[in-house]
């Protein structure tokens, strides 16, 4: 039975995603509720500030300050009469407002109100209820400092209160990374942890209690440490805390394969766990979702109701960051999540695990906490291999043992093995040159021959044998014939295990040449695994491995990446391997990745990492920088791409420049110090003694600004001079040079020796100067340059004096067209001499003063100023900027003449004031730029980039997006590239198979070398991409953008068009396989990643309207999807 009801007023009501950054807003419709819609605003990012108050009570040029104490008007304006306000008792408002005074004097109001009543009555107790309000003055009042005089410290929101008591609490600059100390044991964990929401059958290490302890109390943490020390404890237990807390955790990985593995790990462990990848979607209601990284971020950009209820994200595999192609996704990332999601990053070691969390701190506004662990649970050993026989089988050498000592003993004892041998060698065939770094396959051969059967006598199988390029992991598993692994119960599983893997494939399938090879090699306990290899394939041997059935596994690097698979011992076939561009060494960070998955947590004491020494043994500094050097550094990637542009542009309350802002590659940037000097400066400035620019000195300061601008032109001709060739042709020996510096003003001298070093070059020169002003003054920062600009030569009043300096190149003002005749080294050692104490009073020598009289004849000649050489007719400068410079100096010297201010009898002392005002200001300026946007890296590239959306007409010129910018939006990759062909209907007259195959060269990267037969349709469709790609990459670059248009065209690769051609026409894979060199593996990705893109293609010609291409789009995913190249991942049923 109803009884009573009271109305609610709502607020925010007309919050949609459509309008609002806030979490207050209304659920969008369910359908989108996972994915979020390309209108949808995102949630507001945290550390992102929506307006301030400053920023609402900043006046605009009309509204002004009513101040309502004094100056108010008694007369209204227009009327002859006014009032008398002057009230004879009222009392002077105290200056410290008290809310309670003041609702006191108003009793006779406050009856009507029954709540305040109360709260006044209650005056004697300390609480004080304050009634809600929403306007921010009333909550400001009980801030009893403040007086009405300063209403701006009175309208703090309690938000801004909060920040600011924490930020007074830890000081100014506050640190936001906190190292956390694990040295010491965690001894009241069980204390602090009663309830633990996740328990392990183990002892946890004291870096995995520091995190949970952190966790527990909802804190962000980073937590860098080796691969196998157990990062995945930490993460398990988030997902438990968010499971128990009803909320939900995001655990992003970079790799397909590890998503899917760790959806298995997880599956087992909590059952209640969701993947989504770009072509799998598996109960997307779970509370722990497993993602790649791209699909996190279109979630955050596209307003995801998921993001709500997100209590943690999860980045595993962090220094992923530093790949050059994905990195940037990371950061967006990270800068895109809201405030009530806490961060969770798990790393392998980095030098600066608390750079990178300091600045995502900065960003986020709060701590983060930084666990780093260097101990291994199992320790390595890294020896070096020379054995390549029956005979020298044993030839292993200690070179790095299990504490981390580097011995060298070791190193010489595999240096003499192996010289031993190739001297023997070099006697019985006559000498062959054995060249650095190729081997043939036969050595091949013999060398992993040896080593496997020596490996698998001393119980050392599983080995992980990382091999750096495909083809030698492919050879060098079918060159080893003979070895045979495996017990015949061994045998058994395997087999039965790759039947019942292999049912899911359609008869023909099965019969694939790849499969057959393998299964051969799997049954004798040999497997392959690099991107080449079929998807399926290369999870039955994971799961093979894993279970230790596989007791080799050729490998390329990236099954170091992430999969987590340990073994007993890790064999580098070799240590330089080809990055893209050509050979190098491993760098440590890649080294310690792969040598890291040796030994296995439980199983082993140490594990053991094998470098074969196949053609000669690798030189000592290498080998100790890779094991020894500091791992690669987390650099930030972060560059502006067109989707992010437009996704930001998109919603009005985010700005592009507060994305470049809040990246990693921006963090150098610490604009609280800035703010913290730039208020400083300010203070300095308002207390220093007013200018006098009355009369005379009021053009003191554009005077100032002349001769500034002259002094750096002449700064600026003078460096051109002395680069130059002829410049340093005329300072030799003997030329005669106007002096200037603290000491010397206009003063003649003469060159007489100049120093080689083309750095800091000197001059050692002999001037002429007052008596008594001999010796050089102390240090002065040349900022006390001569305020009157005069070229009026210096003639002593006195007698004449000299003195032999060394000149920097900034104290030569000009070069003069004569020459004197000395003999430099004479003045020098005369001058030296008369400078001991005891030869101080003797006259100078004859050199001396025959050059001293001559400087001062030339001077008393030319009294107002000497013919000087002329950087352009004399000594023939030809660049621009030094033609400008030489005219622009003309003007200014003219200028100078008209000034009324030097004729002031204060002009010095005014002047001094304007130059230390003027010196305060410059810093100011060059803060207050420093913290603009504009002094960003990015920023021009931003610019260009606007510029290119603008002409493309994806942008209009106010930056609104308009509907091609809608649907590039949509897209991930190559963005500009889709978009256009959608707008120009290249895909229209196209069959849906021809489409699919048009659309392949979005996503290949290999060259080929077999060129692909297509029909006709079809190499007009490529012709057309590529003329389309020229005129976007000719656009690029008219508007500034590095990359070259030949650069922009050759990223798409036409190679795959046939093989696609024909599966999407439904030839088996067997047959396709073979009209390409491409490896199956590779093709069987590219295929799964074209169907992504006919997705977006589908969703963007949704918003074009275009339900033709829509269903053409629909009608080719089906073709394609189908057999082995979609059976689903076996880590995921």
């Amino acid at each position: 039975m109803l009884l009573d009801f009271t109305e609610v007023l709502l607020e925010d009501t007309g919050l949609s995603a459509k309008n609002s950054l806030s979490l207050q807003r209304q659920p969008g419709p369910p359908s989108e509720s996972l994915r979020g819609s390309n209108t949808n605003y995102p949630f507001l990012p945290a550390g992102m500030e929506e307006l301030t108050l400053e920023q609402i009570q900043k006046k605009s040029e009309l509204e002004e300050d009513i101040d309502f104490e004094k100056d108010l008007l008694t007369v209204p304006p227009g009327l002859k009469a006014g009032m008398d306000f002057s009230d004879k008792e009222a009392k002077t408002t105290k200056s410290e407002l008290n809310l309670l005074s003041l609702l006191s004097t108003f009793d006779d109001v406050i009856d009507a109100l029954p709540e305040e009543k109360e709260a006044v009555s209650r005056k004697e107790e300390p609480a004080v209820k304050l009634p809600r309000t929403n306007s921010l003055e009333d909550l400001g009042i009980k801030d009893s400092a403040s007086s009405a005089s300063q209403p701006s410290a009175n309208t703090v929101r309690p938000t801004e209160q909060k920040k600011r008591a924490l930020q007074e609490d830890k000081g100014d600059n506050k640190k936001w990374a906190v190292p956390v100390d694990i040295s010491s044991p965690c001894g009241d964990f069980y204390k602090r942890v009663p309830d633990p929401a996740f328990k392990y059958p183990f002892e946890l290490d004291v870096f995995q209690k520091q995190a949970i302890l952190r966790l527990e109390a909802h804190d962000s943490v980073f937590v860098a440490a080796h691969t196998s020390a157990g990062k995945t404890v930490v993460a398990e237990y988030a997902i438990a805390l968010s499971q128990k807390h009803m909320t939900r955790t995001i655990y992003t990985s970079p790799i397909k394969a590890l998503s899917n593995q760790k959806f298995r790990d997880f599956k087992t462990t909590f059952s209640d766990v969701g993947l989504l990848t770009g072509d799998v979607q598996l109960s997307p209601e779970s509370s722990c979702l497993i993602m790649t990284t791209e699909i996190l971020r279109s979630m955050l950009y596209n307003g995801s109701e998921v993001i709500r209820d997100l209590e943690w994200v999860i980045f595993d595999e962090v220094h992923y960051i530093n790949d050059a192609e994905r990195g940037v996704v990371w950061e967006e990332v990270l800068i895109m999540l809201p405030e009530h999601v806490s961060i969770i990053l798990l790393s392998a070691t980095v030098p600066n695990a608390v750079e990178f969390s300091e600045w995502i701190g900065r960003i986020k506004k709060r701590p983060i906490y930084v666990i780093s662990t260097v101990k291994r649970p199992v320790p390595l050993e890294h020896y070096l291999y020379t054995g390549n026989s029956t005979k020298t089988q044993k030839e292993l050498f200690l070179l790095l043992d299990a504490s981390g000592n580097f011995l060298t003993k070791g190193y010489y004892a595999a240096v003499d093995a192996k010289k031993e041998r190739t001297s023997k060698h070099a006697q019985s065939f006559g000498t062959k040159n054995v060249s650095q770094h190729n081997t043939t396959a036969s050595q091949d051969r013999a060398v992993w021959q040896t080593l496997l059967n020596y490996l698998s006598q001393r119980q050392q199988t599983p080995v992980v044998a990382f091999t750096f390029s495909r083809t030698r992991c492919d050879e060098n598993a079918r060159s080893l014939t003979s070895l045979d692994l495996t017990s015949s119960i061994e045998k058994s599983e395997i087999h039965s295990f790759l039947q019942k893997s292999l049912t899911r494939l359609r008869g023909g399938d099965r019969q694939l040449p790849q499969i057959l090879s393998m299964r051969d090699l799997l049954k004798r306990g040999i497997g392959v695994h690099h991107s080449g290899i079929l998807p399926i394939l290369k999870e039955i041997i994971e799961m093979l491995f894993s279970r230790g059935l596989v007791k080799v596994l050729f490998a390329t690097e990236t099954f170091a990446m992430g999969v987590n698979m340990p073994a007993r011992t890790v064999v580098f076939d070799s240590i330089r391997k080809h990055d893209g561009t050509g050979f190098r060494n491993l760098l440590p960070g890649e080294y310690i990745q792969m040598a890291g998955r040796a030994g296995r947590r439980g199983l082993d004491a140490t594990g053991t990492v094998i470098i074969l020494c196949k053609a000669g043994v690798h030189e000592m500094g290498d080998l100790h920088a890779m094991m020894l050097g500091k791992p690669t550094v987390l650099q930030s990637q972060f560059r502006l791409t067109y989707t992010m542009i437009l996704n930001l542009l998109r919603v009005e309350a985010l700005r592009v420049t507060d994305m470049m802002k809040r990246s990693f590659s921006e963090n150098h940037r610490d604009t609280q110090a800035h703010e913290k000097r730039i208020s400083e400066l300010r203070n300095t400035l308002s207390s220093l003694p007013p200018l006098d620019t009355e009369g005379q000195l009021s053009d003191i300061l554009s005077y100032y600004h002349t001769i500034t601008e002259l002094r750096i032109t002449t700064e600026t001709l003078q460096r051109a001079v002395l680069e130059s060739v002829n410049g340093l042709k005329a300072l030799c020996v003997g030329r005669v040079v106007m002096v200037n510096s603290c000491q010397h003003h206009n003063a003649l001298g003469v060159i007489l020796q100049v120093s080689n070093d083309a750095v800091n070059r000197t001059f050692t020169a002999l001037i002429i100067c007052e008596k008594g002003n001999e010796e050089a003054a102390g240090d002065q920062s040349n900022k006390a340059f001569h305020p009157i600009y005069s070229t009026t030569l210096f003639i002593p009043e006195g007698p004449c004096s000299h003195t032999v300096q060394k000149l920097k190149l900034q104290d030569i003002s000009a070069i003069t067209t004569k020459t004197l005749k000395v003999i430099p080294e004479r003045i020098i050692d005369n001058f030296n001499k008369r400078q001991q104490p005891r030869f101080r009073l003797d006259p100078p020598g004859q050199a001396i003063s025959t050059a001293t009289q001559e400087l001062l004849r030339l001077a008393e000649a030319n009294p107002n100023g000497i013919t000087t050489l002329d950087p352009v007719n004399d000594l023939h400068l030809k660049a621009v900027d030094v033609v400008e410079a030489v005219m622009r100096h003309r003007v200014l010297q003219d200028c100078l003449k008209d000034f009324h201010c030097i004729h002031s009898p204060t002009f010095t002392e005014q002047f001094a004031r304007v130059q230390e005002r003027m010196s305060v200001q410059e810093e100011l300026d060059k803060l207050l730029f420093l913290v603009s946007d504009q002094s960003l890296t990015l920023l021009p590239e931003y610019h260009q980039r606007i510029k290119v959306l603008e002409a493309l007409q994806y942008v209009d010129s106010t930056g609104a997006v308009q509907l091609k910018g809608r649907v590039a939006c949509q897209i991930s990759s190559h963005e500009l590239l889709l978009t256009e062909l959608l707008f120009e209907n290249t895909l229209s007259p196209l069959a849906p198979e021809e489409s699919a195959a048009l659309l392949s060269c979005l996503i290949f990267t290999q060259n080929t070398q077999i060129d692909p037969h297509v029909t006709s349709t079809l190499q007009e469709g490529i012709n057309q991409v590529l003329s389309v790609a020229q005129r976007i990459g000719e656009l690029q670059r008219d508007y500034g953008i590095a990359q070259t248009a030949e650069d922009f065209v050759a990223q798409f690769k036409f190679g795959l068009t046939e093989v696609v051609y024909c599966w999407a026409r439904g030839m088996p894979f067997a047959e396709i396989a073979q009209l390409t060199d491409v490896q199956e593996g590779t093709i069987v990705r590219c295929i799964q990643r074209l169907d992504e893109v006919l997705k977006e293609v589908r969703h963007a010609a949704r918003i074009v309207g275009d339900s033709v291409l829509g269903s053409k789009m629909e009608r080719a995913s089906l073709a394609i999807r189908r057999d082995i190249v979609f059976t689903a991942s076996l880590y995921t049923h």
